[in-house]
């Protein structure tokens, strides 16, 4: 088995890539397994923040003295051998195989970006919308469940001045080992309709749902 031909690539290729592109040299690596039924050179970026990640992978055939990458192609339903003629060809592969991976992440990215705005946005409006409406309260706070020193549960209930809608707030006190004490509110508005839709759905359904003791 003769590696020649697949040492001179690997000796050359580093610096060759580094020099095509400045972005590749700030972010890309490589890693050689030569002891491999076919040797390859493994591409990847690595980073302290985001774990090892592999863009293209070059394989070398020792027996026909080629290198090739392989191809999945969907309308045919398998992978697909393409082989690579020289330096130059394994270079310009592994570059579009950086850039398409790059963009990608970069896509993915915003697209991440762009969820976590609209769910902060989304959580912004909906507390700007029980602290903007006029809310008269009919009940003070009422203790649903109480355990001394872990945990409370509150519900209040209210009329929204403007609709006549009706309010329910849940309040949550919870007290952690050192003592500190959190606090979660959560409000749900409904219509005098769905109010008696609400209540006779839960009274059908008492024997079925479980204590705040099971859940503790």
């Amino acid at each position: 088995m003769d590696l020649e031909w697949f040492d001179r690539v690997c000796s050359e290729l580093g610096d060759s890539l580094d020099s095509i592109c400045s972005k590749y040299g700030e972010n890309g690596n490589m890693s050689i397994v030569r002891g491999a039924k076919h040797p390859r050179i493994d591409f990847f970026t690595d980073s302290e923040a985001v774990d090892r990640e592999y863009f293209c992978t070059i394989l070398f055939d020792p027996y026909n003295e080629e290198f090739y990458i392989q191809s999945f192609e969907p309308e045919l339903g398998h992978e697909s051998k393409v082989v690579l003629d020289d330096i130059e060809d394994i270079i310009d592969a592994v570059h579009e195989s950086f850039h398409i991976y790059m963009e990608d992440d970069l896509i993915e990215s915003e697209i991440i970006e762009v969820e976590t705005n609209f769910h902060d946005s989304d959580e912004m409006e909906e507390e700007l919308l029980v602290e903007d409406i006029d809310i008269q309260w009919e009940t003070p706070e009422v203790t649903a469940y109480f355990q001394e020193n872990e945990v409370e549960v509150s519900y209040q209930f209210g009329v929204v001045q403007e609709t006549g809608d009706g309010v329910l707030k849940r309040t949550n006190r919870i007290w952690t080992e050192d003592e500190d004490l959190l606090k979660d509110e959560t409000s749900f508005m409904f219509s005098k309709e769905e109010a008696s839709t609400i209540i006779a759905m839960v009274a059908s359904h008492m024997d079925s749902i479980g204590s705040m003791d099971y859940h503790a």
